[in-house]
């Protein structure tokens, strides 16, 4: 059975998607940019301030879903620019200290509002 997760504590959707959806227990957590869900704009600073916004949404959601950052199995990370790899992966490794999960990631040209990163999440039970 198909559950639809949503929170007011992650940004809202910025298109015709869902903030997460739950599936015979793994949780699809859609992209997340660094948007401060209260202001629904873009946090200030550079990519590790970034990265710490993003992972404030993923979290968000995974509690809303009833799941937290050890049930997560796989990331993929979107960058603008590879060379803010270093540094997302530092504030990455605060969140994933043991039993980490599977991770791909890539540079890519725009993301959405201007973002730097982009990470969606595939979480099981």
């Amino acid at each position: 059975m198909k559950r639809v997760i949503a929170t007011d504590k992650a940004p809202k959707a910025i298109g015709p998607y869902s903030q997460a959806v739950e599936v015979n227990g793994m949780l699809f957590v859609s992209g997340q940019i660094p948007l401060d869900p209260t202001t629904g704009k873009l946090v200030l600073g550079g990519i590790k301030e970034q990265t710490e916004q993003v992972f404030k949404n993923i979290g968000a959601i995974l509690a809303e879903a009833g799941y937290s950052f050890s049930d997560v199995v796989k990331s993929t990370v979107l960058l603008e620019e590879i060379t803010d790899f270093q540094a997302m992966n530092e504030v990455y490794g605060r969140f994933y200290v043991e039993n980490q999960p599977a991770r791909a990631a890539y540079a890519v040209k725009d993301l959405p509002m201007g973002a730097s990163i982009e990470i969606e999440t595939i979480a099981a039970k």
